[in-house]
């Protein structure tokens, strides 16, 4: 083979191979050059600690996540006996939460407008509500966030709002109880980016600033 023939035929191996995904143990800069629910850990696919896979053998061990100090600050009588959070679990590369779906149009079931615009919006936004540690009093509004499905599918989407776990049963939260802690409160589209169906109600994921 000539050098000539050579040299073309590593430069078609590495363009084929420069965009693709990797799994166990491939080369990663960002959680999306990783298939499936394989994170990016030191520069290398493995699985995610949070989510507790096991798809990687001998895999390396990974840090180990922040410890979650946060607990309960009383309870409110709202819908039954409920306990309210000022805190959340500490925010991570991949941060475990809970996706529930919510309707943040006028007269859906968010009650008021958002608390980041004081305004309402329309669902096919990409958009979600973030519970109130998580919220940090505002400082994550109009921020994007990636969320990752089980699924392995991933979307972005814009903080609008907060998911009180403070207070509930008024008219400013539709009279529902205060949202847990760990909630990330999206629209059908965020929804149905992740390929989720929305009858399950709540489903678990991960989470990260973008």
């Amino acid at each position: 083979m000539s050098n000539l023939a050579f040299l073309s035929l590593i430069f078609t191996i590495f363009i084929s191979t420069s965009n693709a995904i990797s799994q166990c143990n491939g080369p990663c800069k960002t959680l999306n050059d990783c298939d499936g629910q394989l994170i990016c850990i030191n520069g290398k696919c493995n699985d995610d600690p949070d989510v507790g896979t096991n798809i990687c053998k001998n895999s390396p061990p990974s840090v180990p996540s922040p410890t979650n100090t946060c607990r309960p600050s009383g309870t409110v009588n709202c819908n039954g006996i409920h306990p309210i959070y000022r805190c959340s679990p500490p925010v991570t590369s991949s941060t475990p939460a809970q996706l529930t779906l919510n309707d943040f149009s006028k007269g859906g079931d968010g009650g008021g407008p958002s608390s980041c615009d004081g305004q309402y919006h329309d669902n096919n936004e990409r958009i979600v509500a973030l519970s109130t540690g998580w919220f940090a009093g505002r400082s994550r509004c109009g921020k994007m966030i990636r969320i990752r499905a089980n699924n392995g599918r991933t979307v972005t989407a814009k903080v609008v709002d907060e998911c009180d776990s403070t207070t509930g049963c008024d008219e400013e939260h539709a009279y529902q109880s205060p949202c847990k802690n760990n909630i990330v409160d999206g629209s059908i589209a965020v929804w149905r980016g992740l390929r989720l169906n929305t009858d399950d109600g709540i489903v678990p994921v991960t989470w990260s600033m973008v």
